[in-house]
């Protein structure tokens, strides 16, 4: 992590225009710095995948963006307006300097067409100066990186696992070098040796490539591990912004307390649901 900024949000605010109308984020704030994994942690509901989606312009009616900037500071020095962006500049931005790895996102491989196929989807929309041996190359490079046989570039999703779902799913996003990289709940529905693989591959990948993460989840403690800084959310506000450490150390917000709290020991003692019986 460096201390260079690589996007900026200010005052952020968000609502899903419904009756009566759901403020989901209310004037949020952050920088996200480039090479940094900022964990964004929080219950469900709380606003995070909407506020990811406004930084990323991929809100759908009935959610709207009532306020705020989000700036993009590109690594050739220009600073890019995300808000005021057309569609066509959109469309170019999207995936080229930030992409996103989606909720759920092992069950978004097109089922009916090989991992190649999609792959090269991204690049000939992308990259269309890319010839096919090109794209081939670079398909195969891309399961390489992420820890996947390049073999597989002719399977179709129902024959691959769950993980290797995730970490194709990975690979497309890496696809086109963005320097920001939202993932939202990356490991749900893994079981935690997978889970435990792709994490791994997440930080490697960070260090080789030097792309920042926003890692949103609503498991604290795998942020904790992972997370240069942590940013708490509770009711569509960051409660509490800071170093993973000092969040684990010295938690600020009466919030944060409970959220480290909801975490048993594996040493402590047995805790009162089993005192009571509930013991099944």
């Amino acid at each position: 992590m460096t201390s260079e900024a690589v996007l900026t949000a200010r005052n952020v605010s968000i609502t899903y225009e419904v009756n009566p109308p759901v403020h989901a984020v209310k004037d949020v704030s952050l920088t996200l710095y480039r090479g940094e994994i900022l964990g964004l942690a929080g219950e469900s509901g709380c606003g995070k995948t909407t506020l990811a989606y406004g930084l990323n312009r991929l809100l759908k009616p009935p959610a709207v963006l009532r306020s705020g900037e989000v700036t993009f500071h590109d690594e050739s020095g220009t600073d890019i307006d995300v808000v005021a962006l057309s569609k066509e500049a959109l469309r170019t931005f999207r995936w080229d300097k930030v992409s996103m790895v989606f909720q759920g996102a092992m069950n978004s491989l097109n089922p009916v067409i090989s991992i190649r196929s999609q792959l090269h989807d991204v690049l000939i929309t992308h990259r269309p100066q890319m010839r096919a041996q090109e794209r081939d190359e670079r398909a195969a490079e891309l399961l390489t990186l992420v820890g996947v046989d390049p073999a597989r570039l002719d399977s179709f999703a129902h024959e691959l696992s769950g993980g290797m779902r995730q970490r194709v799913m990975i690979a497309m996003a890496l696809a086109l070098h963005p320097q920001v990289m939202i993932m939202d709940e990356p490991t749900t529905a893994l079981d935690v040796v997978v889970q435990r693989g792709i994490l791994r591959e997440i930080m490697r990948l960070r260090e080789q490539l030097g792309f920042a993460v926003i890692f949103i989840t609503h498991d604290l403690p795998l942020l904790l591990e992972i997370s240069d800084r942590i940013a708490v959310m509770l009711q569509g506000e960051i409660v509490e912004l800071d170093e993973a450490k000092n969040i684990y150390e010295r938690p600020q917000h009466p919030y944060t307390q409970k959220l480290l709290g909801s975490f048993p020991s594996l040493l402590g003692e047995r805790g009162d649901f089993i005192r009571t019986g509930a013991t099944s």
